[in-house]
């Protein structure tokens, strides 16, 4: 086992020492991250209420990759890893149909003849 997390406001459904070993983690890009928990982060303490787990993000370097560290009671944990993989591919596939609709409309515009 690693050293234990050094942050200071651990919520108080997680049980120290125990709840903090053994952490899951996942990567997800950095952009989907940004619209789970909102700007700067703004979610992040309800989505943890919710979930009864604790998280930690850490930007890895050089990639548009976050490493997400959940800690917390074993079901939980997994709960919480499985929530965030299905709002990031929920978010991927929203955004991946606003570029296709994008596509579509620019595909559907007629070029004026001096643009030609």
């Amino acid at each position: 086992m690693g050293t234990l997390l050094r942050r200071k406001d651990i919520p108080p459904w997680v049980k120290v020492p125990d709840d903090l070993k053994d952490p899951e983690v996942l990567q997800v890009k950095t952009r989907l991250l940004e619209a789970i928990f909102g700007p700067d982060g703004s979610r992040i303490a309800y989505f943890e209420q919710v979930s009864k787990a604790m998280l930690e993000l850490k930007a890895l370097e050089s990639s548009d990759l976050t490493e997400v560290v959940v800690y917390g009671n074993y079901n939980y944990k997994l709960r919480t890893k499985w929530m965030l993989q299905s709002l990031a591919e929920w978010h991927r596939q929203r955004q991946e149909r606003g570029m296709l609709k994008l596509e579509e409309a620019m595909g559907c515009l007629e070029l004026s003849p001096w643009m030609n």
